[in-house]
């Protein structure tokens, strides 16, 4: 197909979109064709009134705020928490808001990890988030065990996905914990989380699932599912801000549950100011917070969590998986000739919110884009990786980016940046 085709398709394709509207919704970076909200997505206006209504309770009501704000500061995390869990599906206190994603890994090994006998070993893939691989061997080193031994990594036959028999193949009866990505950060692929989740119980394994990537992009149902644990980011699809607060799940099952690493804010608030020397935890997943919530971190989601709600996560998936056809479609027609392939997964039950495309020169081709007003970002060692959001990028803005990788890679202009890798993005 033809460039000219390709934008008019693009622009009938937004023309027809029932959800086309919701851009209006989100502050975007001026001048530039965003599609880098799967690292870091952009204030919501909902969201920018609820950080200014906060300050302004600040100012107005000092500490008073904790209890007289509109969304009172001490009920804040179990608040977005009811909130999130409706994102993920979980029932009433299965879910809290609290510190950040690799925090809320540590607090599930502290608390859920229990080795006993010959079964010490935890699972995690070699495809992690280097966080979480970070957490588990700083873990195991804590507790005076060899990661070497007690760290069992899960390989992947092309280095871009995972296969759900070599995950299984790992969950021998040595295994205490495993600890896995909804969607793998690089590739894109979703994997089968309740039907790993089911395989893993009958082996007597709990699981940590990171959400980070999946949170706002594909419907989950974690309390249906039976998901032991979860810890996710929101600071992606979710729109909460630059290092917003996490969020953190616990199937009721696991409930009450003695935190591994206590905190006063983990305490039951209808005790939290007695300021007993013994701490009376949370009955919910409440108990696992530690420290006091950072407020201004944390009320921009109260205005992206209700643009959700009103759109429900199945629509926000079918144009999640429209966005991201069309996106392959588009780099199959126009780039596969000058070296880029697709390395996420093209069923669409494979396939999470964003597409990783393959190439040699990523790093450069990234900051040439960049250069052109297109923002993906770079995934070393040869990832360019588009995320195109579900409530705000247009199929115009595909057709703009993928035709601009196109020029620059026919043009070879890409070969005048260096090629290090990129710092950020």
């Amino acid at each position: 197909m033809q460039s000219q085709d390709w934008h008019e398709t693009a622009m009938r394709m937004d023309k027809d979109d029932p959800l086309a509207e919701l851009r209006r919704e989100f502050l975007l970076p001026d001048g530039v064709v965003y599609l880098d909200g799967n690292s870091l997505g952009p204030l919501t206006h909902r969201g920018l009134a609820e950080l200014e209504q906060t300050i302004g309770e600040w100012r107005r009501l000092g500490v008073a705020g904790w209890q007289d704000a509109k969304v009172p500061w001490f009920h804040l995390a179990e608040t977005l928490g009811g909130q999130l869990g409706a994102i993920v599906g979980a029932e009433p206190g299965e879910v809290v808001a609290t510190a950040q994603t690799t925090l809320n890994l540590h607090q599930i090994l502290q608390t859920f990890y229990r080795p006993e006998g010959d079964r010490h070993v935890i699972v995690i893939d070699a495809l992690e988030f280097p966080s979480d691989l970070y957490a588990v061997r700083s873990h195991l080193e804590a507790r005076g065990m060899d990661p070497h031994r007690s760290m069992r990594l899960v390989q992947s036959g092309d280095g871009l996905t995972l296969a759900a028999t070599d995950i299984l193949a790992a969950l021998a009866g040595d295994v205490a914990l495993a600890v896995l990505p909804g969607v793998l950060y690089r590739s894109g692929q979703l994997l089968p989380i309740a039907q790993i989740t089911r395989a893993a119980h009958r082996r007597g394994v709990p699981v940590a699932w990171d959400l980070s990537h999946a949170v706002g992009a594909v419907p989950l149902d974690l309390h249906r599912d039976d998901a032991d644990f979860a810890f996710f980011c929101t600071y992606k699809y979710l729109c909460g801000g630059p290092g917003a607060i996490g969020g953190l799940f616990v199937h009721r099952r696991h409930l009450p549950v003695r935190p591994g690493m206590a905190g006063w804010f983990g305490s039951d608030k209808s005790s939290q100011f007695d300021m007993a020397s013994e701490m009376a935890a949370a009955h919910d997943s409440g108990a696992l917070q530690v420290g006091t919530p950072p407020v201004l971190a944390a009320v921009p989601l109260l205005g992206s969590l209700a643009i959700y709600r009103e759109v429900g996560m199945e629509a926000v998936r079918q144009r999640s998986l429209r966005l991201t056809d069309f996106l392959i479609a588009l780099a199959d027609d126009c780039l596969a000739e000058f070296g880029f392939r697709v390395a996420t997964p093209r069923e669409a039950d494979g396939r999470g919110g964003h597409v990783a495309l393959e190439h040699a020169e990523a790093a450069r081709l990234s900051r040439a884009l960049k250069d052109r007003g297109v923002v993906p970002d770079f995934r070393p060692p040869n990832i360019v990786r588009f995320g195109p959001h579900p409530l705000y990028t247009t199929f115009s803005e595909l057709a703009q980016a993928v035709l601009v990788l196109r020029e620059i890679a026919e043009s070879r202009s890409h070969l005048a940046y260096p090629a290090e890798r990129e710092e950020v993005g």
